[in-house]
């Protein structure tokens, strides 16, 4: 049974993403100075160090005897291995375990841990409100939401600001708010999030701003990637295709300025 109000005490701070590890990659050896007996962080830096350079067998040795010894850093890398089938067999469960004990763990204010917990709490919002199959863990929305509720306010993060601002439109885990799906949108919008963007644009659009709502999307369009592509791609079409010609032309002066400021 999912308890999620064990993950809804308030963490203070803005995440931090992660710097890149640049100790020279060497061959994982319990002989060695770089062993299970070696300290959490030095165990961690080398695990890291192991994974950029592929060797990617030697970073989950020295991973998992970091989160032995409880760093929250090597918890969280291994979530993260986990969840996508990177040098491991991909496994949504054991991922789920491992960012919940991110999360448990918490962070204090200023650390780099702090961006362990947000990108967690994330994973973790994620994979309760889908569910896990042959899991425990079934799909519960409103827990969902109140995980990415506390990514969101706590930690100021861009992904849970979009995916709250998604669960509000829809009514999702709880009543619908446009008004406080569109504060949450224009957060993550403001912090480059082409899909924040996208939607943030698409309801000034259906609001009848059509020319910023429509240079907002061509904009957002501008620098997605990937699956995002196709998504904001098919709004913005949609919105160009009934928008009538001299707000095309107004639209796209527009979104070049946008692309160039920033300003959205």
């Amino acid at each position: 049974m999912l308890i999620a109000d064990r993950f809804l005490a308030p963490i203070v701070g803005i995440g931090l993403f992660l710097s890149a590890m640049t100790l020279p990659c060497m061959a994982f050896d319990t002989k060695n100075e770089m062993n299970e007996d070696s300290s959490p962080f030095a165990l961690f830096k080398f695990g890291f160090s192991a994974y950029k350079n592929g060797h990617k067998d030697e970073a989950v040795k020295a991973l998992r005897f970091a989160a032995e010894k409880g760093h929250q850093g090597a918890n969280w890398k291994l979530g993260r291995m986990y969840a996508e089938g990177d040098g491991v067999k991909e496994d949504d469960y054991e991922a789920y375990k491992m960012f919940e004990q991110v999360i448990q763990e918490g962070a204090d204010q200023g650390t780099e841990n702090e961006s362990y917990v947000a990108d967690a709490l994330v994973a973790l919002a994620g994979y309760v409100k889908r569910g896990i199959p042959n899991s425990p863990i079934n799909s519960n929305p409103s827990a969902a939401r109140d995980l990415y509720l506390q990514a969101a306010s706590n930690f100021g993060d861009p992904d849970a600001q979009f995916e709250l601002g998604k669960m509000l439109m829809r009514g999702e885990g709880g009543s619908a708010s446009p008004n406080q799906a569109a504060r949450w949108f224009r957060l993550s919008a403001q912090k480059g999030h082409a899909g924040a963007q996208a939607m943030l644009g698409n309801l000034l659009f259906q609001a009848g701003k059509t020319v910023r709502g429509l240079a907002m999307m061509t904009a957002a369009l501008e620098h997605a990637t990937g699956k995002d592509r196709i998504w904001i791609g098919d709004i913005q079409e949609q919105a160009f295709s009934i928008a009538d010609e001299a707000d095309r032309r107004t639209a796209m002066v527009l979104a070049g300025d946008i692309v160039k400021t920033g300003d959205f």
